[in-house]
């Protein structure tokens, strides 16, 4: 039949890899205004360990996203699989980050806990967050050279 073929930028899983993309940076961009405002105000420690829990929970979305069976990480590999390497080490972070901010909401909800520990572990888990996700938009882009992201 002389249609064409979809490309990969029409493909669900991409499609749905960026809704949940915008969502995770939307969460990223919350939880690093939560840890940035000033801790004197009233509610900042309740404030930056909901806005870790909602990041939490939109980064459990994202694995679930990518690493699900029918995810973007299966399509990828199916078009792509020369990548396959470069799959296992993001999937290695989701597992790192999601631990680092488990141990993070630990702490936070411990009333001991001192305001500059809580902010240096959420720089680190939001440095750790922004080379994965620029790894992931590398990983799309050389498999497609589709650009995922589009977000500022």
């Amino acid at each position: 039949m002389g249609g064409t073929q979809p490309t990969f930028a029409d493909a669900v899983s991409l499609q749905v890899a960026r809704r949940h993309r915008a969502a995770l940076l939307r969460e990223i961009q919350m939880f690093e205004h939560a840890i940035a405002s000033p801790s004197a105000e009233p509610g900042w420690r309740e404030r930056m360990s909901n806005r870790l829990r909602a990041l939490r929970g939109a980064f459990a979305e994202h694995i679930v996203v990518t690493e699900g069976e029918d995810g973007l990480y299966a399509e990828l590999l199916e078009h792509a699989p020369r990548l396959h390497r470069r799959v296992q080490v993001l999937t290695r972070e989701h597992a790192v980050i999601a631990v680092s901010m488990s141990a993070l909401q630990r702490r936070a909800d411990l009333p001991g806990a001192r305001i500059e520990e809580l902010r240096g572990c959420g720089g680190e888990i939001l440095r750790a967050l922004s080379r994965h996700r620029q790894r992931g938009a590398d990983l799309v882009y050389d498999a497609y050279e589709t650009d995922i992201g589009g977000e500022t």
